[in-house]
């Protein structure tokens, strides 16, 4: 599915206004990401139909589900979407199966078949149960399927791991991976959690009080030195890469585009592309390769640019690793003495790299 989602609303209530443009890709996960407040679920409400906005208008693929101007709405049941909530709302008197039946009668056009999606979401073994017989992970990923099996063109999800303990999400997150990868259509993903959007994300959408702060593909983003603010000690970037080799000292290495880095050994086998966290706080700068420190991972880079932080007396640096971007946090003092400067050719040692599938 390829085109983009198109999205125009805005709305005032009493201190609050939303007022957003979006023009979101056709295809991946979308995420909007804010602070408790910042219009995120409001936003995805008026997607669905289910809140209306003066001047409106909605276009999923060319197909235009609002247009105020013209006095078109279509109400939420003629949109071709799946929307999974906080909470389940699942069915309690069905068992898992019923309740996946439920969104397959509502599937305007041929559903996919209910045991694939049972399969995809690993709950087959679960469809004779009763909700009440779930875990809370397990629920959450039986009203996943029940979205799905609807046949959506889009599937909303406001921020369904919100209510889990971190056992659980940690449960259902290689799900919502396996969806990611196997799914041919859009996801737009509610969240206030930076791990959940660096994990699942590919384009993002920040958004305070009511308002499109940033918006573009994950990493062009996250290292934009000027939203520091917004993820706080959190800042850092994605970095796509995959299994080269598994070492005989329990390490593997990792290969991205501009750079190898090592991390303790994988089980995935030699080709299997993994998604690292670099977190800002982690990397630090040398104008030198160190030949004797135990920071394992040194890649060159090439200075953006920089600017301060929240935190005073600190500076984050945004660098070019090959085609990459890399951020560092540092103090101003590093940054005087070391010269860091736009197009400075330096190295970035990275002391921690989270792995995030």
């Amino acid at each position: 599915m390829s085109g983009q989602i198109e999205a125009r609303f805005r709305l005032d209530r009493g201190d609050f206004r939303l007022d957003v443009d979006l023009a979101l890709p056709g295809h991946g996960v979308s995420a909007l990401f804010g602070h408790s407040g910042s219009g995120k679920t409001t936003c995805l409400r008026a997607l669905a139909g289910l809140l209306r906005t003066p001047g409106g208008y909605v276009a999923l693929n060319g197909e235009i589900w609002q247009d105020e101007g013209r006095g078109l709405f279509l109400p939420t049941h003629r949109r071709a979407l799946g929307m999974v909530f906080q909470d389940a709302g699942l069915f309690p008197h069905l068992s898992v199966r019923g309740n996946m039946e439920f969104g397959q009668r509502r599937a305007a056009t041929g559903s996919v078949a209910l045991d694939d999606i049972a399969e995809l979401l690993g709950i087959a073994h679960l469809l004779d149960r009763r909700p009440a017989q779930l875990s809370g992970g397990e629920r959450q990923r039986v009203a996943i399927a029940r979205a799905l099996l609807t046949a959506p063109r889009v599937l909303l999800m406001d921020e369904p791991l919100a209510a889990l303990d971190l056992k659980r999400k940690l449960e259902i997150l290689p799900y919502l991976e396996n969806l990611h990868r196997e799914l041919d259509i859009p996801v737009i993903y509610v969240s206030h959690s930076p791990d959940e959007v660096a994990r699942l994300a590919d384009h993002l959408v920040l958004l305070d009080a009511g308002r499109v702060v940033a918006s573009g593909p994950l990493n062009s983003v996250l290292s934009r030195t000027d939203l520091s603010a917004v993820f706080a000690d959190d800042a850092g970037v994605v970095l796509e890469t995959h299994v080269a080799e598994h070492e005989a000292d329990d390490l593997t290495r990792l290969e991205f585009p501009g750079g190898t880095i090592y991390v303790s050994r994988r089980p995935e086998p030699v080709g299997t592309r993994l998604r690292c966290r670099i977190h800002a706080r982690d990397v630090s700068l040398a104008l030198v390769p160190a030949s004797q420190s135990s920071i394992l991972n040194c890649v060159a880079a090439t200075v953006v640019d920089l600017a301060p932080t929240e935190t005073p007396g600190h500076m984050l640096v945004r660098l070019a690793v090959g085609s990459d971007p890399m951020l560092a946090r540092i103090t101003r003092r590093s940054a005087e003495k070391l010269g860091i400067r736009p197009g400075l050719a330096l190295r970035a040692q990275i002391k921690s790299v989270a792995l995030l599938a």
